[in-house]
């Protein structure tokens, strides 16, 4: 069977992550929800229905298979965490879950009438889910509203897929501990130097390839450790917390998970967070997670506030944002792609896409400037600003101003 992944109109919840990746391509666990369509839905995963400012990135870093010519289509919801095998439901019938589309199954003469416009729209795509058939979704799917959700199932996702423990491939010197080892998994190319200590009692550790972790830093598991990543000397890596690929982390992070690419190494706590890629959080940012009052979190989610129902949320910071030296972000802090924070007065909970905020106030950010900086930074990484996603950058410059405009009121 085919499978193409589709965005609905509810991307916008989980803005600012989403305005420069597909949904499907949001970090959880030790891989991407994409990635666990892949394993546990259909391994071919050949077109993807997402914006059309989108779709020349998300195809350019996204592996799509050649279609089998003939077979049925099973179309996911790009938001849809898959965490056991399913069978996908039969052509003409859909999963649905509070008048949500998770999945259905078409035959190939049916797509064409889909497209990415379908999908996007709210009231469409519920004209054309009303043909299909309805049964319940299977256990092992839940669907991703606010990224607060990947935070919450971060720890279960660890514990469920961390399952390669007992293997030391790499180098663990002399007078590094491990705790519970048989469930600590080193990869390849790792090193582990001495003093640090990986305590697996509460959940188990995943190093993957290429990792230094340097001395006296503690990782407690349930974590997950990306690989090219680097864990700082004294750093405290709490149970909960996924770091991606080409990572720098230092100071004391609890249940966060960093999408990859990104750099936090000094001093300074981070909880119940998500990172974005490109984003350098300077030396002192601090998070709040938890309110004075012990009551439930609003999360400003494109400058307009939700209630989140959660008591534990810090911050979520979008692609390219920087933060200064003794930043503090204070309970559902939100800070948009390529935002700039440098100020020691109280950052507000909302913090728009391309605003440079300073003491002084709120003003926009040159887009040529950010470009130019988003170019210093990635080749910094031995990656190169592709002119798809220069391009997307300069179109999300736009589309954000709209979209977050109660943000910078």
């Amino acid at each position: 069977m085919n499978v193409a992944l589709f965005e609905d109109a509810h991307y916008r919840q989980l803005l600012p992550l989403t305005w420069l990746r597909a949904c499907c391509e949001l970090r959880c666990g030790r891989d991407r929800l994409i990635d666990k369509v892949r394993r546990h839905v259909g391994s071919r995963i050949a077109r993807l229905y997402v914006r059309p400012e989108l779709h020349e990135v998300a195809t350019e870093r996204l592996d799509l298979e050649e279609p089998e010519a003939g077979d049925d289509w099973c179309l996911v919801n790009a938001r849809l965490l898959v965490s056991e095998d399913v069978v996908p439901p039969p052509p003409g019938v859909a999963w649905r879950s509070q008048g949500v589309v998770l999945a259905a199954t078409v035959r190939e003469s049916e797509l064409e009438r889909l497209s990415p416009e379908l999908f996007l729209d709210a009231s469409r795509l519920e004209q054309w889910a009303e043909t299909l058939s309805v049964e319940p979704a299977p256990d092992g799917v839940c669907l991703i509203n606010y990224p607060w959700d990947l935070v919450a199932a971060n720890a279960t996702e660890l514990r469920r897929q961390c399952t390669q423990g007992g293997a030391q491939e790499g180098i663990v010197y002399a007078g590094a501990h491990l705790l519970n080892a048989a469930q600590i998994h080193v990869g390849p190319g790792s090193r582990i130097k001495p003093g640090a200590v990986l305590d697996a009692e509460a959940g188990p550790i995943h190093i993957d390839r290429n990792v230094l972790v340097l001395p006296n830093a503690v990782i407690e598991g349930p974590c997950y450790i990306g690989p090219d990543s680097t864990i700082r000397a004294g750093a405290v890596i709490r149970g909960g917390t996924s770091i991606g690929p080409v990572s720098k982390v230092g100071g004391e992070v609890s249940s966060s998970i960093f999408q990859g690419y990104s750099n936090k190494q000094h001093e300074g706590f981070l909880g119940d967070s998500f990172v974005g890629e490109w984003v350098n959080l300077g030396a002192g940012t601090v998070t709040s997670n938890l309110k004075n009052t012990y009551g439930t979190i609003r999360v400003s989610l494109n400058g307009i506030k939700v209630e989140s129902g959660r008591h534990f949320i810090g911050a979520f910071v979008g692609d390219h944002a920087k933060t200064g030296i003794g930043t503090v972000l204070p309970t559902g802090c939100v800070i948009g792609v390529a935002a700039n924070v440098f100020t020691q007065r109280p950052v507000p909970k909302f913090v728009p896409s391309f605003a440079w905020l300073t003491d002084e106030g709120l003003t926009a950010c040159r887009v040529d400037k950010v470009l130019d900086i988003a170019r210093t930074v990635t080749a910094r990484r031995d990656c190169c600003l592709s002119a798809a996603e220069a391009r997307l950058l300069e179109r999300t410059a736009v589309l954000a101003r709209e979209v977050e405009a109660a943000g910078w009121g």
